[in-house]
C-alpha cells in the first residue's frame, strides 16, 4: 500500500524513508509528518452538536436486543446496558441519539465519588463572594446568580426541550452504593429543585444559568426545572456489584453479549470498510484464542486490523501483545 493510499483509506502511512517508524528511540530530532488517526481517534470540533471524537458509525445490534431498546423508549424508562468493556454499551447511547436526531449526548462519567449534585448543578459560591468583593472595591456592576449556577448532565437533560436528550451515565457501578437509590426520585418525577434560585424575589423568578451545551444559558423558572419529555436515559455497568431491586425495577436492562466471529468481520468492515477483511483471518483467529470473558476488548481487534492495513508488521510478538493485551490482572 502506497502512502497515498493509507491516507485515503485512513490508516498510517510510512513517514519519509518509507517507515512507518515514527519514533526511533535514536535521539536525533527530526520532522515527521503524522499520519491520519484512526477514524475512532479523530476529532471533530468544528461540529459543536456531536461529540469531538469520531462521528457516528453504524451500530450493530441484534434485532432482539433493538427490541429491548424500543422498549425502554416508549415506556420512558432507563436503559441498564451490562456486558464486557468493548462489547458497544457507551456507543449505544451516542447510535440512539445519532438515529433519532436528538443532538449531542449528554454525558455524565460516574467515579467513587460522584453525587447526584454533581449530576444535577454546581453553584459557586466562593466564586460569587470573591467578585462581589472585587466589584466592590472597583465599583463594578455584579453580576447575576445565574452566572454562578452551571447545570450538570443530568441537569441538561431534565430542561424542558420539546424533543428527550439523550443522558449517559457510564459505569454507574462504579459510584457509591447508595447512588442509585439516590437517582429514583429524580428519575421518577423528572425534576428537581435550585435552592439557591427558588429563594429569589418574585421579581427575580426567572434565572439564566449556564450549562455546558453549545446552545448557551437556560432560564430556570422559581428555581425548579422540571422537562416536558422524560430523557433517554442509558446506564451502563460492568457487572462490579449489584444494584438495589427498587432500582432495577425501574429499568429495562439489556445484556450485551461478545461478538462472535461474524460479528466481529462486520464491526471491522463498518469501522474500516469491507477492504479491511481481506487477509485478517489470522488477527481474527488470534484475537478470539486469546479472548476470554471481559480480558479482550473488540476495539484491540480494531487497534490491530488498522495496523496490519497500514503496512505494520504485527507479526511480530511483543506488538501484537502489547495491541492485545488482556484486561484483567496486575498491570
Amino acid at each position: 500500500m502506497t502512502a497515498a493510499e493509507a491516507a485515503a483509506n485512513g490508516h498510517p502511512a510510512p513517514s519519509g524513508n518509507g517507515d512507518w517508524r515514527l519514533f526511533r528511540g535514536d535521539g536525533a530530532p527530526r520532522a515527521v509528518t503524522f499520519p491520519p488517526a484512526p477514524p475512532w481517534r479523530r476529532l471533530h470540533p468544528e461540529e459543536p452538536d456531536v461529540s469531538r471524537t469520531a462521528r457516528p458509525h453504524p451500530y450493530l445490534i441484534d434485532p432482539d436486543d433493538a427490541d429491548i431498546v424500543n422498549a425502554a423508549l416508549h415506556l420512558r424508562r432507563p436503559l441498564l446496558v451490562t456486558g464486557h468493556p468493548g462489547t458497544g454499551k457507551s456507543s449505544l447511547a451516542h447510535a440512539i441519539a445519532h438515529e433519532l436526531a436528538l443532538g449531542r449526548v449528554l454525558h455524565w462519567p460516574v467515579n467513587s465519588r460522584s453525587t447526584l449534585q454533581d449530576a444535577l448543578y454546581h453553584y459557586d459560591a466562593i466564586g460569587r463572594l470573591r467578585e462581589a468583593n472585587l466589584r466592590q472595591d472597583t465599583g463594578g456592576l455584579e453580576a447575576g446568580i445565574g452566572q454562578y449556577v452551571r447545570l450538570g448532565p443530568l441537569g441538561n437533560a431534565l430542561l424542558a426541550w420539546d424533543r428527550p436528550r439523550v443522558l449517559l451515565v457510564d459505569e454507574l457501578d462504579k459510584g457509591d452504593v447508595d447512588l442509585p437509590n439516590d437517582l429514583l426520585t429524580v428519575f421518577e418525577e423528572g425534576e428537581f429543585e435550585i435552592p439557591e434560585l427558588s429563594r429569589l424575589p418574585e421579581e427575580h423568578s426567572t434565572v439564566h444559568v449556564r450549562t455546558d451545551d453549545p446552545d448557551g444559558p437556560a432560564a430556570v423558572i422559581r428555581g425548579r426545572v422540571r422537562c416536558r419529555e422524560f430523557p433517554i436515559v442509558i446506564i451502563t455497568s460492568n457487572g462490579e456489584r449489584e444494584f438495589p431491586p427498587a432500582f432495577l425495577r425501574r429499568c429495562v436492562r439489556l445484556d450485551l453479549p461478545e461478538p462472535d466471529e461474524e460479528r466481529l468481520r462486520d464491526i471491522v468492515a463498518a469501522h474500516l470498510g469491507h477492504d479491511a477483511l481481506h487477509d485478517i483471518d489470522d488477527l481474527l483467529e488470534e484475537f478470539l484464542g486469546r479472548r476470554a470473558p471481559g480480558e479482550l476488548a473488540t476495539d484491540q481487534l480494531l487497534n490491530a486490523v488498522f495496523l496490519r492495513k497500514g503496512g505494520i508488521d504485527l507479526d511480530a510478538g511483543r506488538l501484537l501483545d502489547a495491541v492485545l493485551h488482556q484486561l484483567g490482572g496486575a498491570v
